[in-house]
């Protein structure tokens, strides 16, 4: 059973006991909800959830069994090993620090050992924070944190509800929207990354939601050249931000 192999601080089930996480401060990752439950008491656990405005989801009550056989009462709740963060909290102190911003977005982004090196090389080249999806993201879990070579707890990882809205408010902002698309014209070292950036990187199957793609001021892509048709995301990320490090320094 999947509860065998993780660790049981990283899950919390009963309703009362996830209030009581909630309330105390616990930052929780997600909640799983059977379906149909009701109840005055889930009522006042689910005003609670849309309060911290954590990212729930409904399932069949098969799905949490699966997770764990204990008294969960319908609800089973993932704590997070790090502190989640707002863009909006963060960014007005850059600039009044004097920094050049630069941001990674991660559009989709939902493989656990990609997000982890995407953290680990978003780190060592300097970047402020990761700004990632409530829904269809990777969970931050132990597998994540290993995997980011502990850089999960270094580096600001900011959850947003939509990454539509996120990339507007950056581009508002006065940072330079670049989206890293293989249907691109322009190889990525030709664009200028010296100023605010935000790089907007998609899953690799998919790519970036068009929505918000069409915001983007600058639409590049990395040259391949063998017969594979594109890189993992964790190498195109890793690449696109060292080119920002390689364009500042010169």
């Amino acid at each position: 059973m999947m509860e065998q192999n993780k660790p049981a601080e990283e899950m919390i089930f009963g309703i009362r006991a996830v209030m009581e996480a909630i309330n105390s401060g616990k930052e929780i990752d997600r909640i799983l909800i059977k379906n149909g439950l009701s109840g005055e008491l889930f009522k006042e656990f689910f005003d609670l959830v849309r309060k911290h405005q954590i990212p729930f989801q409904y399932v069949p009550i098969e799905k949490i069994n699966k997770i764990t056989r204990k008294n969960h009462q319908g609800v089973l709740a993932f704590v997070s090993p790090v502190s989640y963060f707002r863009i909006e909290d963060l960014l007005p102190g850059w600039f009044e620090e004097g920094k050049i911003p630069l941001v990674l977005v991660l559009d989709q982004v939902t493989d656990v050992r990609n997000f982890g090196a995407i953290v680990r090389s978003a780190e060592c080249a300097g970047a402020d924070a990761i700004i990632i999806p409530e829904k269809r993201s990777a969970r931050i879990n132990a597998d994540a944190v290993k995997t980011s070579a502990g850089a999960l707890h270094l580096m600001p990882i900011c959850r947003t509800r939509h990454t539509l809205d996120a990339v507007r408010y950056l581009q508002d902002s006065g940072l330079k929207i670049v989206a890293a698309t293989e249907k691109a014209s322009s190889i990525y070292s030709d664009a200028k990354l010296t100023g605010p950036i935000a790089i907007v990187m998609g899953s690799e199957d998919t790519g970036i939601d068009p929505r918000v793609l069409s915001l983007a001021d600058e639409r590049v892509k990395i040259p391949i050249l063998g017969k594979i048709e594109s890189l993992n995301v964790s190498v195109a990320a890793a690449l696109l931000m060292y080119e920002v490090v390689r364009q500042r320094a010169l």
